[in-house]
């Protein structure tokens, strides 16, 4: 993945959210899909997925001390970003509802595949029920 693939404004705006903890919602657009959400660090990514490991199995909590050792290693930072990370996240492919429909979803992406975004996430349309 090269340098000149990467959207310059997206990569700056994903190490702002990196070193300053800062988060934006955005839709971005990827192979045809739109991936709608709030861009968070990656350390605030790995911190929670870890805790969605915490209480469980041996491995489930191997699991959570190894995304945990993830967190602290993106919060110091310093190197070229690959990926951005995203939570509240839904996926629109088509006129489809998004996937998932419901729950708190993470995501996380390369930047090298983004082909486009904008400020702001899609809002879910109330459609009515009601016949007139």
């Amino acid at each position: 993945m090269s340098q000149e693939s990467k959207d310059s404004v997206l990569e700056f705006l994903v190490n702002i959210a990196n070193e300053h903890d800062f988060s934006l919602d955005l839709t971005l657009n990827v192979k045809g899909s739109l991936i709608s959400g709030t861009l968070v660090s990656a350390k605030e990514y790995f911190e929670t997925l870890s805790e969605t490991f915490e209480e469980g199995s041996e491995i489930s909590e191997k699991i959570s001390e190894q995304l945990a050792e993830a967190s602290e290693s993106a919060a110091k930072g310093g190197s070229e970003v690959h990926f951005i990370h995203m939570k509240n996240t839904k996926v629109y492919v088509g006129d489809s509802k998004p996937t998932p429909s419901k729950g708190k979803v993470l995501w996380r992406g390369s930047l090298g595949n983004v082909d486009g975004f904008f400020l702001g996430k899609i809002a879910e349309s109330k459609t009515s029920t009601s016949k007139k």
